[in-house]
C-alpha cells in the first residue's frame, strides 16, 4: 500500500505526457492512454524495487539552480574552447574523485550532472563505489574539481538522499 501514491504519481505524469504527445483530448485518445499508463505503471512496478526518500526540498530546488548557473558557465567555457584561437592548448584528461555518497539516486543524480555540464563526462566508479572517474575537457586545476564535485553537488546531494 505504501507503493500506491508513488504509482499513482507516476500513472497520472504518464497519461498527461501521453495527451501532449498525441496533441488530442479524443475520447479514443483518453481511453487508450488510460490503458496504456496503467498497464505500463502496474508491469513496471515489480523492476523498481527502491524507492526514492527525498527530503530538505529546498535544497533540491538550489541544486538546481547551481547546476543551471554551472552548465550556462561551462557552455561559455566550452564554446571558447572551440570558438578560440587553435593555438590555444587544452589538458584534456581523466580524473578521480573519492565520494562519500553511497544512496544510488543520489549518485543517478550525480551522474546526470555531471554529463549534462558541457565538458565534463561520467566516465565510471569504481566497485565499491568510492570513487569517481570523470573526464574533463580542459582540465586545468584537479583540485579545483574535487571541490567543485564534494562541496557543489555531492554535499547537496547527500542532504536530499540520505
Amino acid at each position: 500500500m505504501k507503493r500506491w501514491p508513488s504509482l499513482t504519481l507516476f500513472t497520472v505524469i504518464l497519461f498527461a505526457l501521453w495527451l501532449l504527445l498525441n496533441d488530442s483530448l479524443a475520447p479514443g485518445q483518453l481511453l487508450l492512454g488510460l490503458i496504456l499508463t496503467v498497464a505500463i505503471t502496474a508491469s513496471t512496478a515489480a523492476i523498481r524495487p527502491l524507492r526514492a526518500h527525498p527530503h530538505h526540498l529546498l535544497t533540491a530546488l538550489g541544486l538546481f539552480f547551481v547546476v543551471l548557473i554551472d552548465i550556462i558557465r561551462s557552455n561559455i567555457a566550452v564554446a571558447g574552447i572551440i570558438l578560440g584561437p587553435a593555438k590555444r592548448r587544452f589538458n584534456s584528461a581523466f580524473m578521480k574523485i573519492p565520494l562519500d555518497l553511497r544512496d544510488p539516486y543520489g549518485l543517478a543524480a550525480l551522474a546526470c550532472i555531471i554529463t549534462a555540464t558541457p565538458g565534463t563526462v561520467w566516465a565510471g566508479l569504481s566497485p565499491d563505489g568510492g570513487t569517481l572517474t570523470i573526464h574533463v575537457l580542459d582540465l586545468q586545476d584537479e583540485e579545483a574539481w574535487v571541490r567543485t564535485i564534494k562541496q557543489r553537488y555531492e554535499r547537496r546531494l547527500m542532504e536530499i538522499f540520505e
